[in-house]
């Protein structure tokens, strides 16, 4: 991915926040059969790794080689960016529209796992994360399905688990640009329904 300094994104915090507000990862690898990409939601382990399932019935798990390297991409919302959102623009009108955009790469080692173990632990840990923010006391638990039930659901998975081996991290917002195009930026992206990366940006104040 290329990085200009100016948008590298360092800050441990922020590259957790992006895993923790896009789970959804586009995990990428090459195979005999060329490149497949499968969109797979992740949760990173206190150890740094990254856990998931696929469906027993996606050939994911049957191309990728145990222990070959994978891209996981998370991607956080993005937005355009016109010229008229900066106040400069009509004193010298040298400005062109651009994106603006938060994005995550892990490149990683992925292991999969047919274990019942794992497979529980995948789907266990990811819905008790996600069902803890969405439904808090009222979250649903794999105990509330019935036994067969969720032994059939969990027969029809395979788990993995990525050991990370580098993290690169992009957060292209505005930051090249001069204190009042940089508000600019802010406040045409409140009035274009992009409220979210405008606070963001706001809370960096550069």
């Amino acid at each position: 991915m290329y990085i200009p300094p100016h948008f590298v994104e360092v800050s441990p915090e922020a590259i957790a926040a992006t895993f923790e507000d896009a789970p959804l990862a586009c995990v990428v690898a090459q195979t005999e059969a060329g490149l497949i990409a499968n969109h797979l939601p992740l949760l990173q382990t206190p150890a740094g790794d990254f856990i998931g399932h696929v469906a027993l019935a996606n050939d994911m798990h049957r191309l990728i080689g145990e222990g070959q390297e994978v891209l996981a991409i998370f991607r956080r919302d993005d937005a355009y960016i016109s010229p008229n959102f900066y106040p400069t623009k009509p004193e010298h009108h040298r400005h062109v529209p651009t994106w603006n955009y938060e994005v995550v790469h892990v490149h990683g080692t992925i292991a999969f796992q047919h274990d019942d173990h794992a497979k529980r632990a995948a789907v266990g840990l990811l819905t008790r994360h996600q069902e803890r923010r969405l439904n808090g006391a009222n979250a649903w638990r794999m105990a509330d399905a019935p036994r067969d039930y969720m032994e059939q659901m969990l027969g029809g998975i395979v788990a993995f688990r990525i050991s990370v081996t580098q993290v690169l991290a992009k957060s292209k917002l505005s930051q090249n640009r001069e204190a009042r195009d940089y508000q600019g930026a802010i406040e045409g992206l409140k009035s274009s329904g992009h409220e979210g990366m405008a606070e963001r940006m706001a809370r960096r104040n550069p």
